[in-house]
């Protein structure tokens, strides 16, 4: 195609980034192919018209681009767009959009479609890839885990999908949306006069009915034995104190059972840890607050007559084929405002003083015990090589009145980490698709430049997560997160399956558990040095203290990023 027979004008490629600017999206995260050279034109052409735009990102792993807008929205509260190269850039990205559809993350993701037209039409194929990226339905490769997809048909068509596909995205729930951008589409001109526009279509909340929430709190007020297993957090950071001011003012138990983010402080009086089957075996009446899987069916049995209550923005989990968890009332909204409404239903009922008081005494008593307990047997394991549990309390101590989050991924557990503060604490989500937390925890610095920002993971997560991608990345764009790596040599966690599944069994009394091992450990140090940052490796647990508060320093003092390469004892998960 000659040069001379490029239509003039602003292309629908070149309308792309000052759209998602007019729709309120600061970030697009890209890793651009042959499909892009349209939106690279139109880019560079309105920067040099000096254009409103939001900032684009080169990202050099898709898995990467993907994960940094799921922790951008974590703690901006803000959807952001992500664009990939054709089939095989989406099928990188695929599983990321798998985590954010698990954890109602919205982000509109993009890909280009490679060209249908061989000839004959500007944008058509004109090298060999162009055949052999071409798919029946690329679509497929992310529709389980979007709520919603197209393809471009018209270049006029950008910007009202734009909108749509953005509403859809942070609907309740909320969740990733998907759009194809063919070639010979992004190259056709669009008439600048309908571009540019504020958000037409206003996002759907959905909200419990009135009765539903009198109902829940008239249980909830006559309970003899309440309970409360929250997994995903509040929801906001004035939900998390209502909630935390409202389970000390109703002597209701809370337990974080599997949770990747935590609802109430660790060290509440009414905070009783991971492991919620004693007091599930008694309860009359449980809460379940955004709860994928609030226990093990296998493990719990709950009493015939207690009711459950389920509260969040898709309280049946719709998308999860079988997910069977009694479910006596259920109050659908997002996870903050219909917290708080059910608090206030409260305030319409009298309270047993007296049971109540009998009720705080006993689990702040149980409360206390437990945290005691999960100190002492942190610190036993200062030692060489040290505990995940050791590594978890020293990080908790370093923390200490420090605005932070730390993202987790089989990292530092959370038990002795003890986080108290709304955000302060984010797991990998429960989906599983490894290499998410180094990227995340970039998109969460990125959110909030002040932030200290800890991504804890395991020595096989931090290789799943492309770390010469992310380290370049935190140099590039000067993020100063601080990363741990627990390095125990092994698929902790696989081995931990195992050993759960078959704890008698040929492979745990064999020499090296099959299939688990990750030894020579790489230098990761300087994998990390690779990209400029400060790294360490730690070996003895008394080290590992000091060791923390020289990384601290160094990211917050000279605003650089930071790696430690911990030794921990094998065998855990």
């Amino acid at each position: 195609m000659r040069d001379q027979d490029n239509p003039p004008g602003l292309s629908a490629g070149g309308a792309i980034f000052g759209t998602l600017k007019a729709l309120g999206v600061d970030y697009v995260f890209a890793n651009s192919g042959t499909d892009f050279p349209p939106v690279i034109e139109g880019l560079a052409t309105a920067r040099q018209q000096e254009l409103p735009l939001p900032q684009a990102i080169t990202v050099p792993h898709e898995m990467a681009a993907v994960s940094m807008a799921h922790g951008y929205f974590q703690i901006s509260g803000r959807a952001q767009a992500v664009m990939l190269h054709t089939n095989v850039g989406l099928s990188n990205g695929a599983t990321g959009a798998i985590n954010a559809s698990c954890d109602h993350i919205p982000m509109l993701l993009m890909s280009g479609r490679t060209p249908v037209t061989e000839e004959g039409r500007f944008g058509a194929r004109t090298v060999p890839i162009g055949w052999g990226q071409e798919m029946y339905d690329q679509t497929a490769l992310v529709r389980e885990a979007t709520k919603w997809d197209y393809e471009l048909r018209f270049p006029e068509q950008l910007p009202d999908l734009f909108d749509r596909a953005l509403a859809i995205a942070r609907s309740t729930p909320a969740g990733p949306v998907y759009l194809s951008l063919p070639r010979e589409v992004l190259c056709a001109p669009v008439d600048p006069a309908t571009l540019g526009h504020p958000a037409r279509m206003t996002p759907a909340l959905t909200a419990p009915p009135p009765e539903a929430l009198a109902r829940a709190a008239a249980l909830l007020a006559g309970a003899q034995t309440p309970l409360i297993i929250s997994q995903r957090g509040a929801g906001s950071a004035r939900a998390f104190e209502a909630l935390s001011a409202f389970i000390d003012d109703w002597a209701i138990p809370l337990s974080h059972y599997w949770a990747n983010q935590i609802s109430v402080p660790m060290t509440h009086p009414m905070q009783m840890g991971t492991d919620p089957e004693a007091l599930l075996a008694e309860a009359d009446v449980v809460l379940v607050i955004n709860s994928l899987a609030p226990w093990s069916p296998d493990r719990v049995r709950l009493r015939d007559d207690a009711k459950v209550i389920h509260l969040g923005p898709d309280p049946l989990f719709s998308r999860t084929p079988v997910r069977n968890f009694r479910a006596d009332l259920t109050l659908p909204g997002e996870t903050a405002p219909t917290l708080l409404a059910l608090i206030a239903a409260m305030q319409a009922h009298p309270r047993d003083r007296a049971r109540i008081a009998q009720r705080h005494t006993r689990i702040r008593a149980l409360s206390e015990a437990r945290r005691t307990d999960v100190i002492a047997r942190a610190e036993v394991g200062c030692r060489a090589p040290m505990t995940k549990d050791w590594v978890s309390l020293c990080l908790s101590r370093a923390l200490k009145g420090r605005p932070a989050t730390v993202y987790h991924e089989l990292g530092c557990p959370l038990e002795p980490l003890s986080p108290d503060q709304h955000m302060g604490y984010v797991q990998e989500p429960h989906s599983g698709g490894l290499g998410w937390g180094f990227p995340a925890a970039l998109g969460a610095q990125l959110a909030d430049p002040e932030r200290l920002v800890i991504a804890t993971m395991g020595d096989g997560s931090y290789m799943f997560a492309n770390p010469t991608v992310c380290h370049q990345l935190a140099e590039a764009l000067a993020l100063p997160v601080v990363v741990l790596v627990l390095n125990n040599g092994e698929w902790g966690a696989v081995r931990s399956s195992v050993e759960g599944l078959y704890p008698g069994g040929a492979a745990m009394r064999a020499n090296a558990v099959p299939l688990t091992a990750l030894t020579p450990s790489p230098d990761f140090a300087r994998v990390a040095e690779a990209s400029r940052a400060w790294s360490e490796t730690v070996t003895e647990g008394a080290a590992l203290p000091a060791a923390l508060e020289r990384a601290i320093d160094i990211a917050t003092r000279e605003r650089r990023q930071v790696l430690l390469n911990i030794a921990i004892a094998p065998t855990q998960a």
